[in-house]
């Protein structure tokens, strides 16, 4: 048997070395590699076929309420980006720009996307022109390079990564609050039902709000090394971008009006977010509803019945036509080996098949966040696979709400505050909205930022400064 051992499994415990556990993970499952171009990562198939998932799951959602996908240019000229002085000022810092091409100096940069407002606002400037043209619903699926940050780590932050952007314009200031709050829904329930993780959702502070926007609303997830990790946001943009772009439209009045416009993403951090959030000491665990391999039948293999094992194996795997089966034939590692593997990618169900199950026509059924087994005759076993995959996917959302809801505490002072911050929690507090306030809650707490506002309509004192509170905010510390 060429069993490897030394490259199979994990050395490090979550609970004890976070860092180590998910850097392991991510190489050891074969989710992502490290490239020559520093911050940069390659996406190996078994991470990209969970992003093609979540690609076909959002895509349809957005499909189905009229919107259409696009493709717009990565590269952006100079004078489109400065078109809108909040937005350009609040991503000079992450530019990359294309100064040359070849060997030739061009006579104006080009940024590469850190995002497509400008360059999308240019092109809706040509295609609007009367009411009848709106709402305009387009999304595109692409790649982003935001160059400025200090720390990369796979999926979580990346100088280059995929993202879907969406990027509406309305009629009205209420078309564009209705879009915005209709994408948050979508978000959520991809993030709760499809992925298993539930999100905190509101609004951002004027501090943490996206650069142009008008306000911004969040997905922030809690990850286990206490931080929230954003999952998600949706843009309300106003006028500003349709402004600056001089996109207007002839109303049923016959007069000119500026449109409403939005702006909402998600990206392969989500990836990241399942890694972190659901995986344990074995490695990996991946949600049914996204898993692009649902169960891996391994067969116990011996000479003398190998040939009628592997021909079960085939009728079981027909059996199970509706999900994405996996029949691990390889003969040159034993099936323990097999099995942690397995495991260590995250495949939910494991189906075990020897000669005495061939004998009692049955199958052994291994759940991956559980490692309860159970026996289970082939002929029920259609039926046992679908409410298993139910199960672990409603357990393991289960459980990492309860971890949440365990780390949400509510403060009335500076001093529980920090205490907070400091046993790793989300501490829930009133704050006065002011931006220097927040950079000092940041400065003193060694990092904690406004995650999204819980409330606007109850009423105390600042947590920092103890001025009258505009909010009730989730505070954390963040990735």
């Amino acid at each position: 048997m060429a069993e490897k051992k030394e490259t199979l499994g994990l050395n490090v415990k979550k609970s004890d070395n976070l860092s180590e556990w998910y850097t392991q993970v991510v190489q050891k499952a074969e989710l992502a590699d490290y490239s020559s171009v520093s911050g940069c990562m390659v996406l190996r198939p078994n991470s990209y076929a969970i992003w093609e998932n979540i690609q076909k799951v959002f895509d349809g959602m957005i499909k189905k309420t009229g919107h259409k996908n696009a493709y717009f240019p990565m590269f952006i000229p100079e004078h489109l980006l400065m078109k809108e002085k909040e937005h350009v000022e609040g991503f000079a810092p992450e530019v990359a720009w294309v100064t040359h091409g070849g060997n030739t100096k061009m006579k104006e940069r080009l940024a590469i996307r850190p995002s497509s407002e400008t360059i999308i606002s240019e092109s809706y400037a040509n295609w609007v022109r009367s009411w009848r043209d709106l709402p305009l619903l387009i999304n595109q699926w692409c790649n982003i390079v935001r160059w400025e940050f200090k720390y990369p780590r796979p999926f979580l932050r990346t100088r280059e990564f995929l993202w879907q952007e969406g990027h509406t314009l309305h009629a009205t200031e209420q078309g564009a609050d209705k879009e915005v709050m209709d994408i948050l829904y979508m978000y959520k329930d991809l993030m709760e039902n499809y992925l298993a993780i539930p999100v905190l959702t509101g609004k951002k502070t004027e501090k943490e709000k996206f650069a142009g926007a008008v306000y911004t609303m969040a997905l922030e997830a809690f990850m286990p090394d206490g931080k929230a990790l954003q999952m998600g946001t949706s843009h309300m943009l106003g006028q500003n971008f349709a402004k600056a772009f001089k996109i207007r439209f002839l109303g049923k009045d016959e007069k000119y009006h500026t449109p409403w416009q939005t702006s909402w993403g998600i990206t392969t951090r989500l990836i990241g977010a399942i890694i972190m959030v659901h995986g344990d000491d074995k490695g990996l665990i991946i949600p049914p509803k996204i898993a692009p391999i649902h169960a891996v039948i391994i067969p116990i293999l011996f000479d003398k019945s190998k040939e009628k094992i592997l021909k079960k194996a085939e009728e079981i795997k027909n059996k199970l036509k509706e999900y994405n089966i996996e029949i691990d034939k390889r003969d040159e590692y034993s099936p323990g080996w097999k099995f942690h593997e397995w495991e260590l990618k995250g495949i939910p169900l494991r189906i075990e098949l020897g000669p005495k199950d061939l004998e009692k026509n049955q199958v052994v059924l291994v759940r991956r966040d559980t490692g309860e087994k159970e026996f289970v005759k082939t002929a029920e076993l259609n039926k046992k696979v679908r409410q298993t995959l139910d199960e672990i996917q409603k357990d393991l959302f289960t459980k990492a709400k309860n971890f949440l809801n365990k780390n949400i505490v509510e403060v009335d002072n500076w001093n529980d505050f920090l205490k907070a911050i400091k046993a790793k929690k989300i501490p829930k507090a009133f704050f006065c909205g002011e931006k220097e306030c927040e950079e000092s809650i940041k400065f003193e707490s060694d990092g904690a930022t406004s995650r999204c506002i819980k409330s606007d309509k109850e009423s105390g004192k600042c947590v920092k400064c103890g001025k009258k509170a505009k909010y009730k905010v989730y505070f954390s510390k963040s990735y």
